[in-house]
């Protein structure tokens, strides 16, 4: 499942990882992201999914995992329908 997926990889990539993730955890302020690491995250994101680059406006208000998850699974399913 996507969600789940992406939840692995933001936990894995999480300067400061939580026992337990939630959806509601913000990337900077909750699980230590800064901006070098948001840029590898998005990286490894459009990898672990074939997505296609991200552009920097898209990116613009995902501060959350619900959102990271959003855009990934919009992209996804983007990508689905143009094949």
């Amino acid at each position: 499942m996507t969600a789940d997926k992406v939840r692995r990889i933001v936990l894995a990539m999480a300067p400061q990882p939580p026992a337990e993730l939630s959806d509601e955890h913000r990337l900077v302020e909750d699980l230590g992201f800064d901006s070098l690491r948001l840029m590898e995250l998005t990286v490894v994101l459009e990898r672990a999914f074939e997505l296609p680059r991200y552009r920097p406006e898209e990116l613009v208000g995902v501060r959350r995992v619900d959102a990271v998850i959003a855009l990934v699974a919009g992209s996804s399913a983007a990508g689905e329908v143009s094949l």
